[in-house]
């Protein structure tokens, strides 16, 4: 493997991110086809893959298989998605957000790996902060038209890196941090396995719920995912209550002539929004 780590990253996943593009998915979400109530609940999810994820950054920032790419004030996403979440669902969200099966399922893998083999955890972080970085900036246009949010930018402050002036000389920063640590050919080859987990993670959070909302269709009625898992119980460290924000300038938005007309369709349409911001991302890196 005398290739860069970053560019063995790209050809490793370029089958199932070739996957994701394929799908309609990810081209109905570039046409702006997406309801407000869906993207929150793929918001709510992101909170907890990002909270994971950053708890086992933390926990490995000074561990040389981590600490060259360790950006917190240019990359980490958890207090925007806090931000978000604050707008859309007001001061309790914290009590009213969903952690379906698939999402927690990601959440142990992210915890599993900072725990027990940090020195693959730069598979996860390159994923998914690369992805939201490149294509994330492309999705926050369409969700802002389609949503009719805000033009200040609320209720999109997780596709927003304040930290990060430009974006181009930013990732070739933290791709020669990443080529430059230390692993052997047997390492590199599993650190390669775990992106392409991680890519399949994203897109399997999508299709649990898809799953899930097929099957409700069948019965004649549309399915919400149960809240199997809530965010004081998935990440102890989240007790300093609700981020202070803005409930009495927080819109209530009812854009139903916005939905496509069918609950199934617009469930598809939006949670094929995880798997559209990493292949997007991805494409771009």
């Amino acid at each position: 493997m005398s290739k860069d780590l970053s560019e063995l990253m790209k050809e490793a996943t370029k089958e199932v991110h070739e996957q994701a593009e394929n799908t309609p998915f990810m081209k109905n979400f570039q046409k702006g086809q997406v309801s407000l109530q869906e993207f929150k609940l793929v918001t709510a999810s992101l909170y907890f893959i990002y909270s994971a994820l950053e708890e086992e950054i933390e926990r490995n920032k000074n561990n040389p298989v981590y600490a060259p790419v360790y950006f917190p004030a240019e990359l980490h996403r958890k207090a925007a998605l806090e931000e978000d979440l604050e707008y859309f669902y007001g001061s309790n969200w914290r009590e009213e957000i969903p952690c379906p099966e698939a999402t927690k399922k990601y959440v142990e893998r992210l915890h599993y790996v900072g725990k027990n083999h940090p020195e693959l955890l730069v598979a996860h972080a390159y994923t998914r902060y690369l992805g939201d970085l490149s294509g994330g900036q492309v999705l926050k246009k369409i969700a802002q038209k389609a949503l009719q949010l805000p033009s200040t930018g609320e209720g999109l402050a997780f596709f927003t890196f304040d930290g990060v002036s430009n974006a181009t000389k930013f990732k070739q920063l933290y791709r020669s941090r990443m080529n430059a640590l230390e692993m052997d050919h047997a390492t590199k080859k599993r650190v390669l396995e775990e992106a392409k987990k991680a890519f399949l993670l994203n897109i399997q959070v999508f299709e649990a719920l898809q799953e899930l909302v097929s099957k409700g269709q069948e019965n004649g009625h549309p399915v919400q995912p149960t809240a199997e898992l809530r965010t004081r119980n998935i990440n102890r460290s989240y007790e300093h209550g609700p981020v202070p924000g803005r409930e009495s300038e927080r819109t209530e938005r009812k854009h139903t002539n916005m939905m496509p007309s069918t609950p199934l369709v617009r469930w598809i349409l939006a949670l094929g929004f995880l798997a559209t911001t990493v292949a997007v991302g991805l494409f771009a890196m």
